[in-house]
């Protein structure tokens, strides 16, 4: 809360990136117990990642954070930034996503979207968002959006970028359970750069793990 506060009274809304997945699951819980006391009409919701579903689908990232927080917030729809997943392609998902990223940040050239908070898990190979190592889109330095389609994971994916992610002003990883803790060793203690949790610097945020 305290940082939506100062966003909101520093430039006038407070823009967020969040993950899906069952670990964020009892923090969106919380967020939904803030529903009378938040500047939910100053918020915006973008997603980390998404599974290219159709919309609804109970596989869905949105769905979980509807299901969750969002249906029982007085958060305007027009504030929630969907990924747009019942188009022909994944590639046209993506290409529309970062389209919506520049245009509400009004972005130009290179420039990257400044977040005031991306939300992240982090899995027991070391991935975080949709990036996963050993795949390219990891390297990516260009644009905001890749997709993720590879043998082992249950949908194909639409994701931001590390520079997306390093750029915003705070970045919070939530992990839980005995079987994150070696690989949570890797990433803070190891600062093993062969997984893209590891990757994670903010160039001027701050970093946090919980």
């Amino acid at each position: 809360r305290e940082i939506a506060e100062e966003a909101i009274a520093r430039k006038g809304f407070f823009a967020a990136a969040l993950s899906g997945g069952t670990t964020p699951s009892e923090f969106y819980r919380h967020l939904a117990e803030l529903k009378d006391g938040f500047q939910w009409d100053k918020t915006h919701i973008f997603l980390v990642d998404e599974r290219f579903v159709p919309p609804g689908d109970l596989d869905s990232n949105l769905e979980l954070m509807q299901t969750l927080f969002l249906r029982v917030s007085n958060i305007p729809a027009g504030n929630v930034h969907a990924v747009v997943t019942d188009n022909s392609s994944i590639s046209k998902a993506a290409e529309l996503y970062e389209q919506e990223l520049k245009q509400f940040f009004a972005l130009s050239g290179k420039d990257f979207p400044v977040f005031d908070f991306v939300g992240l898990g982090i899995g027991v190979d070391g991935h975080t968002a949709s990036l996963f190592p050993g795949y390219p889109e990891v390297a990516e330095k260009e644009r905001m959006v890749v997709t993720s389609e590879h043998a082992g994971i249950k949908h194909k994916r639409i994701s931001l970028t590390l520079p997306v992610i390093n750029n915003a002003m705070n970045v919070f990883f939530i992990a839980t359970g005995k079987e994150k803790a070696a690989i949570i060793k890797r990433v803070i203690e190891d600062k093993d750069r062969a997984l893209p949790a590891a990757e994670v610097i903010p160039a001027n945020g701050e970093l946090t793990f919980v």
